[in-house]
């Protein structure tokens, strides 16, 4: 037989069915033995193991859903690629999906709100659960979860409507970095924060003056720009076109991406920075630790989020009507030349 007849004699897709009737035996114990099942015998285990592996069998997914009830399907909801601390989201959660087997289907990528249409998607595509790490959840979009038994968890943001979050504790992080800036002498304040204003950012903003009011400082300087680095280019720009007298010596943008902005945006304009005004920032990217910027900021323990995260999932694809849980974990202080004048 030439190899082209071999080629044309090997079925186009392996399934069960065919693996049994390679084997001589029934379906069923090929499923069996495919699973490691002590009922079948080690020897019968090999001889299914060794077919499968020179056919080329992989198990259905589709086919296991209907026999389990799950997909082994996450969803998983972004913000914008222009913010990289998403991309190290999205790399954490699929390594923490691989590790238990499971994979991830993105649902939507951007700030906007989760819509009707990416709950549907939730249900269509039959996900066991779904990581939420930017947009809030509209109410249609809620109830439809909350009415099909779809489990979510929001991730560096709060549940405000249905679901388990697991956040870094935004508003002791924020203080660290006001009791750090004023450690170093600072005294007049402004905070860099988007308009439209999230669970996460209220709790920034508010961590951080709330130390600065018990220290007897007010009058703290707000201007309002999106997260992202252009923004936060624009606004060092109008920082730096202020009058010496209404210059705030210290910046808190509420993310890395934001501070990195501004500090570009400062030493364009010939500002200096931090001798003239200190930048801090929050999130703890890698990428704001580059000699360019060196900068301070509270460092999110993203993995260690993902995996609580997961956690959560996982036990409530099992028992869906389990209590809904808060999770807070610490940040870490990370003091660059940002904000350090020596």
């Amino acid at each position: 037989m030439t190899q082209e007849d071999g080629a044309a004699a090997r079925p186009r897709r392996v399934t069960v069915v065919t693996l049994s009737k390679l084997a001589g035996v029934a379906p069923s114990t090929i499923t069996r033995a495919l699973k490691g099942d002590p009922r079948i015998s080690p020897k019968t285990r090999e001889k299914i193991s060794a077919l499968a592996k020179e056919y080329g069998y992989t198990p259905n997914a589709l086919a296991r859903t209907l026999s389990s009830g799950r997909s082994g399907l996450y969803g998983i909801v972004l913000g914008p690629e222009s913010n990289p601390l998403y991309s190290h989201i999205l790399h954490a959660a699929m390594d923490e999906a691989e590790s238990i087997g499971c994979r991830l289907l993105m649902l939507h990528i951007g700030m906007e709100q989760m819509d009707e249409k990416t709950a549907e998607a939730l249900l269509q595509y039959q996900v066991d659960g779904c990581l939420i790490t930017s947009a809030a959840i509209g109410s249609r979009a809620a109830d439809i979860c909350r009415e099909n038994n779809v489990p979510l968890v929001m991730v560096n943001r709060v549940a405000e409507r249905h679901g388990s979050f697991v956040s870094c504790d935004n508003r002791a992080g924020a203080g660290l970095l006001a009791k750090h800036l004023l450690q170093t002498g600072r005294r007049k304040f402004a905070v860099i924060r988007p308009p439209q204003t999230s669970s996460t950012a209220r709790d920034r903003e508010n961590g951080f003056t709330e130390v600065l009011a018990d220290a007897g400082i007010a009058g703290v300087m707000r201007l309002n720009y999106a997260s992202g680095w252009d923004e936060g280019y624009a606004a060092g720009g109008v920082l730096a076109g202020m009058l010496e007298g209404e210059q705030p010596d210290a910046v808190f943008a509420l993310s890395d991406i934001l501070a990195m902005g501004v500090i570009d945006g400062l030493r364009a304009a010939g500002i200096r920075v931090p001798q003239d005004i200190a930048v801090v920032g929050f999130d703890g990217l890698p990428e704001s630790q580059r000699p360019t910027y060196q900068l301070t900021t509270v460092e999110q323990p993203i993995r260690m989020m993902i995996n609580r995260a997961f956690k959560l999932l996982e036990a409530r694809t099992k028992d869906y009507f389990l209590p809904d849980e808060q999770v807070s974990l610490g940040g870490r202080l990370l003091i660059g030349k940002s904000s350090q004048l020596t």
